[in-house]
């Protein structure tokens, strides 16, 4: 669960993709990296450790745009050469990701036979290797011919060197957003990275790739047309997103969960009668004898899931089976008397969702 940050407008862009990045710590790092565009030149720092060692090693730029990333590692070692973001062999091309590529080994192997030199142990530089090499003027068009060579899923953002006044954004099964500024616009892997700055967001979804600029933010669909997208405001706020003074998140969300079920339960429970109030699929099944509940998720999900079981069998009396769900998309029994509930934390838990 990597943070990504992408920036361009009128601020510093190092400042402002620190700044960031530090609203994307709660999602866990083991190295941060940025690459900021100055003058043609495309400048890389990267740094093994809390975001705090990187910024010290970065010099004061006067680059309004640039990309950031925070990683956890998936393929290679912590270290200052697996970090993002990852360049082109000629340097001119920057790419941060987060994702797995399937089918890495392979696209490197054939890369490294026409001639490209990897520094690092990810998946994610075939990435820059593709662009590269398609690259003709246009970072759109080799953004869109590097995706349809590899497998996975994936949330890029790539900068290059020969246009430094746009960054490009590309997502499949990994979440992407785009934040609308005034003279600024911003790409990040989740909401909370943007608040400070702003509460419009437009949501890409699978197979769609983005062009942003300062002063603009295009948005294309698989078949490369050009598609007019809803902006949503956000209305929460960044104290909603922050620790509110708590030393972590984690002792936050604890103390936040006495309000977490009141905001649940607001405008379902009468406060004048007895009635419970759910949404119109529910109440079908729920008078259509509903013999069992089945609780699908994940990691501390399913830890969440176990109280779960033990409420609703107590207050409800229904009987209530709880699964992993890596295992129950494959041999789960459904049938139409059963309510089956899903949980993820981070909305993006691939065995979840699938």
């Amino acid at each position: 669960m990597c943070g990504i940050v992408g920036y361009t407008g009128f601020r510093k862009a190092k400042e402002v993709i620190l700044d960031c990045l530090k609203r994307l710590d709660y999602r866990g790092y083991d190295s941060a990296g940025v690459a900021l565009l100055e003058k043609d030149e495309l400048k890389v720092f990267k740094e093994v450790g809390e975001i705090k060692v990187l910024e010290k090693k970065i010099p004061n730029i006067d680059a309004t745009s640039g990309i950031g990333h925070t990683r956890w590692a998936t393929h290679g070692e912590v270290s200052r050469r697996n970090a993002h973001p990852h360049l082109s062999c000629d340097g001119k091309i920057a790419v941060v990701h987060n994702g797995i590529i399937e089918n890495f080994k392979k696209l490197r192997e054939e890369l490294e036979q026409r001639g490209h030199k990897f520094k690092s142990d990810t998946d994610t530089e075939v990435i820059a290797h593709l662009i590269e090499e398609s690259y003709n003027d246009n970072l759109k068009d080799a953004v869109y011919s590097a995706i349809e060579k590899i497998r996975g899923s994936y949330a890029i953002v790539a900068v290059s060197r020969e246009e430094p006044d746009i960054i490009i954004g590309a997502r499949r099964e990994s979440p992407l957003v785009i934040g609308i500024g005034d003279n600024e616009n911003f790409l990040t892997s989740d909401i909370p990275a943007l608040l400070r700055y702003t509460n419009r967001v437009i949501y890409l979804d699978d197979g769609e790739v983005c062009v942003l600029s300062k002063n603009s933010v295009d948005i294309f669909d698989s078949n490369k047309r050009k598609i007019e997208k809803k902006i949503h405001l956000v209305e929460w706020n960044i104290e909603d997103a922050e620790k509110s003074g708590f030393p972590h998140f984690m002792l936050k969300e604890i103390y936040e969960q006495p309000r977490a079920i009141q905001q649940t339960l607001i405008g379902r429970i009468s406060e004048i009668g007895q009635s419970i109030e759910f949404n119109r699929d529910v109440e079908a099944l729920l008078n259509n004898n509903l013999t069992s509940i089945t609780i699908v998720a994940c990691g501390t999900s399913f830890y969440a899931g176990l109280v779960g079981k033990y409420l609703i069998e107590h207050l409800a009396g229904i009987p209530t089976y709880l699964e992993l769900a890596s295992e129950y998309r494959y041999f789960g029994i459904r049938d139409t008397t059963s309510l089956v509930i899903a949980i993820t934390q981070s909305g993006e838990t691939a065995d979840t969702l699938g």
